[in-house]
């Protein structure tokens, strides 16, 4: 069990320990949600680089700088006692250098692991090649040694599924390539949003050497047990828990204005509950 006072690389070697069996891992995006996320139980806690964005006024896809993420992180990781992993997009530049100063600031703000993509821009935007990818996890893995946070678990995300990059044919076979590629430069496990097929994800799981993450992001869809029966060993909901969350406000704000009452509110933690939860000594 983590505390406040335990170092940043004994929480990731702590969720590193998570992967040996099957991770849940909801994701948050401000103090009080992930304060929410680890009263509910979490063993560990990822962000929603999505999320995060949301809720200080931006929208998704690298539109905060390093720094106002770093900031958002460092807030989440010293609101909780468990591990968290920060989603860094795709490491704010291309360059690696650019990936080692992301992972150097994240690490300094607290954060156990982080989930990089492969995807340098929005959809459509051609992948980093391999080769390039690699060459940012290895980046990454080398700084993370330089912050003291060795043991840091990087979630190296591809988006061959999500960007329906290529022949569909062809695209688990582009997945499996490069999740060799980037396990052989130090990713400890691989994400692939965009792919739910439980056949698909069963030959994945068998054919590639390091843990996958599925993301299980809407109400309908395969459920944590099924992923896991089709080989998965860690499951994020993405900005899943952001959107329940917004869509409650909304529900509530508009009955309020139509009705005039706060019914919708019915069963809300009181603000006591909320403020206390964010009462914690003050992080370094």
């Amino acid at each position: 069990m983590a505390t406040r006072e335990t170092t940043v690389n004994e929480k990731a070697r702590l969720f590193r320990s998570y992967h040996e069996g099957l991770l849940v891992l909801p994701n948050a995006w401000d103090s009080c949600s992930a304060a929410m996320i680890e009263r509910a139980g979490a063993s560990a806690i990822g962000t929603s680089s999505a999320a995060v964005s949301w809720a200080l006024g931006r929208p998704d896809g690298e539109q905060l700088d390093r720094e106002a993420m770093a900031a958002a992180v460092h807030r989440i990781a010293h609101a909780v006692d468990v591990p968290v992993t920060a989603d860094v997009e795709g490491g704010y530049g291309a360059a690696p250098r650019d990936v080692a100063a992301t992972v150097e600031a994240v690490v300094a703000a607290g954060a156990a692991g982080i989930n990089l993509e492969d995807s340098p821009g929005p959809a459509g935007s051609p992948l980093h090649s391999p080769d390039a990818q690699a060459e940012r996890i290895a980046a990454a893995r080398a700084a993370a040694a330089r912050a003291g946070a060795p043991d840091l678990v990087v979630n190296a995300r591809t988006d061959v599924f999500f960007h329906q990059v290529g022949d569909p044919a062809g695209r688990l076979d582009e997945v499996v390539a490069r999740a060799g590629r980037y396990a052989e430069a130090g990713a400890d496990c691989l994400f692939v949003p965009g792919l739910l097929d439980l056949d698909l994800l069963r030959t994945l799981t068998a054919a590639v050497p390091i843990p996958v993450n599925a993301g299980s992001f809407f109400a309908g869809g395969p459920t944590v047990a099924m992923l896991a029966e089709a080989g998965v060993r860690r499951v994020s909901v993405g900005t899943a828990l952001a959107g329940a969350a917004y869509t409650a406000a909304l529900r509530a704000a508009e009955a309020f204005l139509k009705n005039g009452d706060l019914d919708a509110t019915a069963g809300s933690l009181s603000p006591l509950d909320l403020d206390g939860a964010m009462r914690r000594p003050a992080a370094g």
